[in-house]
């Protein structure tokens, strides 16, 4: 399923030069990082790369998504966290390669399991990350 917007709000641009063995640089100035493939992968480690930059992105959309569902349900999550953890790996028998993602999410100041786990599954239906890859990846979500 095609997942529309119906009025674009921002457009984020980011301009890589080299692939996963360069930079990667947003039009504003604001982030620009070399990139290397992990030690886990046979590169040099040297840089950042494109799964943790998708990390970085999806644990602070959700946190945000978090925010805004616990707010509407009057619940306090100031000190919560979410932590992404993105994997990638081959798929169809080496053919390609895919990523999965859990969402390690903490909240201390929640004590009920059950009302902790319906604001993260709320925070899953409204954040843009996890609109964006619903049906495509695997996404596990837990409480810390």
């Amino acid at each position: 399923m095609t997942v529309a917007v119906e009025k674009v709000l921002y457009t984020a641009k980011a301009t890589a030069d080299g692939g996963r063995d360069g930079k990667v640089a947003t039009d504003d100035g604001k982030l620009a990082v070399t990139v290397a493939p992990p030690v886990e992968m046979g590169g040099n480690g040297n840089g950042t790369n494109p799964e943790q930059l998708f990390a970085a992105g999806y644990a602070a959309c959700f946190h945000s998504a978090l925010k805004v569902v616990a707010r509407r349900a009057r619940q306090d999550v100031e000190s919560s966290t979410v932590t992404a953890q993105v994997g990638i790996g081959p798929i169809n028998g080496g053919a390609g390669y895919g990523l999965e993602v859990a969402l390690v999410v903490s909240l201390p100041g929640i004590e009920d399991r059950a009302a902790a786990e319906e604001l993260v599954a709320q925070a899953h239906q409204v954040c843009p990350y996890s609109n964006a890859t619903r049906g495509n990846i695997k996404v596990d979500l837990r409480i810390a």
